[in-house]
Protein backbone atom coordinates (compact mmCIF):
# COMPACT_ATOMS: atom_id res chain seq x y z
CA UNK A 1 0.00 0.00 0.00
CA UNK A 2 1.11 3.72 -0.77
CA UNK A 3 2.52 6.01 2.13
CA UNK A 4 2.32 9.45 2.13
CA UNK A 5 5.33 11.68 3.75
CA UNK A 6 4.80 14.77 5.21
CA UNK A 7 5.76 18.25 3.57
CA UNK A 8 9.62 19.12 3.85
CA UNK A 9 8.02 22.69 5.08
CA UNK A 10 5.14 22.52 7.37
CA UNK A 11 4.07 26.41 7.58
CA UNK A 12 4.75 27.74 11.05
CA UNK A 13 1.23 28.18 12.05
CA UNK A 14 0.45 24.50 12.02
CA UNK A 15 4.17 23.77 13.60
CA UNK A 16 2.68 24.90 16.75
CA UNK A 17 -0.47 22.73 16.79
CA UNK A 18 1.57 19.68 16.39
CA UNK A 19 4.35 20.32 18.97
CA UNK A 20 1.20 20.86 21.50
CA UNK A 21 -0.63 17.29 19.82
CA UNK A 22 3.30 15.68 20.15
CA UNK A 23 3.65 16.86 24.16
CA UNK A 24 0.09 15.89 24.86
CA UNK A 25 0.46 12.37 22.95
CA UNK A 26 4.43 12.22 23.75
CA UNK A 27 4.21 10.88 20.21
CA UNK A 28 4.85 11.74 16.33
CA UNK A 29 1.88 12.68 15.19
CA UNK A 30 2.06 11.82 11.75
CA UNK A 31 -1.89 12.29 10.65
CA UNK A 32 -0.84 16.03 11.77
CA UNK A 33 1.92 16.23 9.94
CA UNK A 34 -0.02 14.78 6.78
CA UNK A 35 -2.71 17.47 7.35
CA UNK A 36 -0.07 20.08 7.05
CA UNK A 37 -0.22 19.41 2.88
CA UNK A 38 -3.97 20.89 3.26
CA UNK A 39 -3.48 24.15 5.96
CA UNK A 40 -7.17 24.50 5.74
CA UNK A 41 -7.78 20.64 6.40
CA UNK A 42 -5.21 20.89 9.50
CA UNK A 43 -6.74 23.88 10.98
CA UNK A 44 -10.30 22.54 10.15
CA UNK A 45 -9.30 19.06 11.96
CA UNK A 46 -7.32 20.66 15.12
CA UNK A 47 -10.67 22.91 15.33
CA UNK A 48 -12.71 18.95 15.18
CA UNK A 49 -10.55 17.74 18.03
CA UNK A 50 -10.61 20.37 20.44
CA UNK A 51 -14.16 20.95 20.28
CA UNK A 52 -15.07 17.10 21.38
CA UNK A 53 -15.96 16.79 24.67
CA UNK A 54 -13.58 14.63 27.33
CA UNK A 55 -15.11 15.98 30.10
CA UNK A 56 -19.03 16.25 30.82
CA UNK A 57 -21.40 16.84 33.53
CA UNK A 58 -23.53 13.78 33.14
CA UNK A 59 -21.98 11.65 31.04
CA UNK A 60 -18.94 10.08 32.98
CA UNK A 61 -15.55 10.05 31.40
CA UNK A 62 -14.96 6.70 31.68
CA UNK A 63 -18.39 6.11 29.46
CA UNK A 64 -17.19 8.37 27.11
CA UNK A 65 -13.74 6.51 26.65
CA UNK A 66 -15.88 3.32 26.43
CA UNK A 67 -17.46 4.99 23.17
CA UNK A 68 -14.50 5.67 21.70
CA UNK A 69 -13.10 2.57 21.93
CA UNK A 70 -15.92 0.59 21.03
CA UNK A 71 -15.83 2.91 17.57
CA UNK A 72 -11.99 2.38 17.37
CA UNK A 73 -12.50 -1.38 17.53
CA UNK A 74 -15.32 -1.64 15.27
CA UNK A 75 -13.44 0.77 12.17
CA UNK A 76 -10.62 -1.62 12.88
CA UNK A 77 -8.65 1.46 13.08
CA UNK A 78 -4.98 0.31 15.29
CA UNK A 79 -4.03 4.07 15.29
CA UNK A 80 -7.37 5.08 16.59
CA UNK A 81 -7.04 1.58 18.91
CA UNK A 82 -3.66 2.98 20.11
CA UNK A 83 -4.89 6.58 20.62
CA UNK A 84 -8.00 5.75 22.40
CA UNK A 85 -6.63 3.09 24.59
CA UNK A 86 -3.43 3.75 25.54
CA UNK A 87 -4.25 5.00 28.95
CA UNK A 88 -7.89 3.11 29.77
CA UNK A 89 -6.66 1.83 33.22
CA UNK A 90 -7.08 5.23 34.18
CA UNK A 91 -11.30 5.59 33.13
CA UNK A 92 -11.13 2.53 35.35
CA UNK A 93 -11.63 0.80 32.30
CA UNK A 94 -10.66 -3.46 33.29
CA UNK A 95 -8.77 -5.40 30.49
CA UNK A 96 -11.45 -7.68 30.83
CA UNK A 97 -14.29 -4.82 29.82
CA UNK A 98 -11.22 -4.08 27.13
CA UNK A 99 -11.59 -7.77 25.72
CA UNK A 100 -15.50 -7.42 25.73
CA UNK A 101 -15.49 -4.53 23.59
CA UNK A 102 -12.71 -5.89 21.40
CA UNK A 103 -14.35 -9.31 20.93
CA UNK A 104 -17.90 -8.36 20.69
CA UNK A 105 -18.47 -5.55 17.70
CA UNK A 106 -22.00 -6.27 18.74
CA UNK A 107 -24.01 -4.98 20.91
CA UNK A 108 -22.20 -5.66 25.01
CA UNK A 109 -24.48 -7.17 26.91
CA UNK A 110 -22.33 -8.12 30.19
CA UNK A 111 -22.80 -7.25 34.00
CA UNK A 112 -19.49 -5.46 33.33
CA UNK A 113 -21.31 -2.66 31.73
CA UNK A 114 -24.52 -0.64 33.75
CA UNK A 115 -26.99 -0.61 31.75
CA UNK A 116 -26.44 3.35 29.89
CA UNK A 117 -22.89 2.14 29.34
CA UNK A 118 -24.70 -1.22 27.07
CA UNK A 119 -26.67 1.46 25.58
CA UNK A 120 -23.88 3.77 24.00
CA UNK A 121 -21.75 1.25 23.16
CA UNK A 122 -24.19 -0.73 21.36
CA UNK A 123 -24.84 3.14 19.54
CA UNK A 124 -21.48 3.77 18.77
CA UNK A 125 -21.99 0.11 17.10
CA UNK A 126 -24.39 1.58 14.98
CA UNK A 127 -23.75 4.82 14.48
CA UNK A 128 -20.47 2.89 13.04
CA UNK A 129 -21.65 1.61 10.08
CA UNK A 130 -22.78 2.58 6.68
CA UNK A 131 -25.43 3.26 6.59
CA UNK A 132 -26.11 4.27 10.46
CA UNK A 133 -28.73 1.20 11.95
CA UNK A 134 -30.70 2.96 13.45
CA UNK A 135 -34.28 1.96 13.99
CA UNK A 136 -37.07 2.88 15.76
CA UNK A 137 -36.62 0.84 18.47
CA UNK A 138 -33.45 1.72 19.09
CA UNK A 139 -33.46 4.94 19.11
CA UNK A 140 -36.82 5.14 21.53
CA UNK A 141 -34.56 3.19 23.99
CA UNK A 142 -31.50 5.74 23.69
CA UNK A 143 -34.12 8.47 24.23
CA UNK A 144 -35.07 7.04 27.46
CA UNK A 145 -31.23 6.64 28.37
CA UNK A 146 -29.79 9.80 27.45
CA UNK A 147 -31.31 13.36 27.46
CA UNK A 148 -31.06 15.41 24.13
CA UNK A 149 -27.85 17.19 25.26
CA UNK A 150 -26.42 13.64 25.86
CA UNK A 151 -27.38 12.18 22.68
CA UNK A 152 -25.88 15.04 20.96
CA UNK A 153 -22.26 14.41 23.12
CA UNK A 154 -22.12 11.01 22.09
CA UNK A 155 -23.06 11.39 18.53
CA UNK A 156 -20.75 13.99 17.89
CA UNK A 157 -17.55 11.95 19.99
CA UNK A 158 -18.81 8.63 17.92
CA UNK A 159 -18.76 10.73 15.01
CA UNK A 160 -15.14 11.99 15.57
CA UNK A 161 -13.69 8.77 15.69
CA UNK A 162 -15.17 7.77 12.55
CA UNK A 163 -13.48 11.10 11.13
CA UNK A 164 -10.25 10.14 12.28
CA UNK A 165 -10.43 6.70 11.32
CA UNK A 166 -11.19 7.91 7.86
CA UNK A 167 -8.06 9.86 7.66
CA UNK A 168 -5.79 7.53 9.29
CA UNK A 169 -6.65 4.91 7.36
CA UNK A 170 -6.63 6.80 4.08
CA UNK A 171 -3.30 8.04 4.70
CA UNK A 172 -2.15 4.33 5.58
CA UNK A 173 -0.76 5.49 9.09
CA UNK A 174 0.33 2.97 11.40
CA UNK A 175 -0.27 2.56 15.24
CA UNK A 176 0.89 5.62 17.16
CA UNK A 177 3.42 3.20 18.78
CA UNK A 178 1.73 2.97 22.49
CA UNK A 179 1.42 -0.97 21.45
CA UNK A 180 2.72 -2.19 17.93
CA UNK A 181 0.59 -5.25 18.61
CA UNK A 182 -2.81 -3.25 19.31
CA UNK A 183 -2.59 -5.87 21.76
CA UNK A 184 -4.30 -4.82 25.20
CA UNK A 185 -1.98 -5.02 27.79
CA UNK A 186 -1.23 -2.27 30.06
CA UNK A 187 1.06 0.54 28.69
CA UNK A 188 4.43 0.81 30.24
CA UNK A 189 4.93 2.59 33.41
CA UNK A 190 6.61 6.21 33.14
Amino acid sequence: MFKLEPPKRIPFYLKFGIWISEKVTGKKMLPARLLSWSPRSAIGSAFLESLVVHKDPTLSKRLLKLVRLQVSFKVNCPFCIDMNGYDFELFKITLEELNLIRENCYPVQHNAFNQREQIALEYALRLSVTPPDLDENFQNTLKTMFTDRETVVLTVTISQVNYWTRLVQGFNVPSAGFRQDCSLSSPPKK
